[in-house]
């Protein structure tokens, strides 16, 4: 059975931290991730260790982000949940629950950065796999 999580901005940022490279760690196997405005370097085994959190994450947001039901969904749409609920307020969460999503290939972009300035508030598409 999936693992069934609530989408708050706490965890999100909790897991997002952890995936951060700590202090003095070697750096050289980082997964990347290119969010809005920030690139991000992941900890390839505490990316992992988060995979079916960061999925059930993805799973709370509404089904037109989904690849097989919406085709992929408008990041400022992103502060819903697929119950109608604003979860958060703040840009900056959404972009790490997306650039997490991005990290594990369970995101894609739906348009390349480059057509981004035609999309509505010139903010990027995204598509849950």
């Amino acid at each position: 059975m999936p693992l069934t999580i609530e989408l708050r901005p706490d965890v999100v940022e909790a897991i997002f931290m952890d995936c951060l490279f700590k202090e003095g760690e070697d750096t050289s196997r980082a997964i990347p991730a290119r969010g809005i405005v920030n690139n991000f370097g992941y900890h390839p085994d505490r990316l992992k260790s988060h995979e079916e959190e960061i999925v059930a994450l993805l799973n709370e947001l509404p089904n037109e982000f989904k690849k097989e039901s919406g085709g992929g969904w408008s990041f400022l749409n992103g502060c819903m949940d697929k119950h109608g609920n604003q979860w958060t307020g703040e840009h900056r969460v959404m972009d790490q629950l997306f650039s997490l999503g991005l990290a594990i290939n369970k995101i894609e972009l739906p348009f390349p950065r480059e057509a981004w300035s035609i999309l509505p508030g010139g903010m990027p598409y995204y598509a849950i796999l």
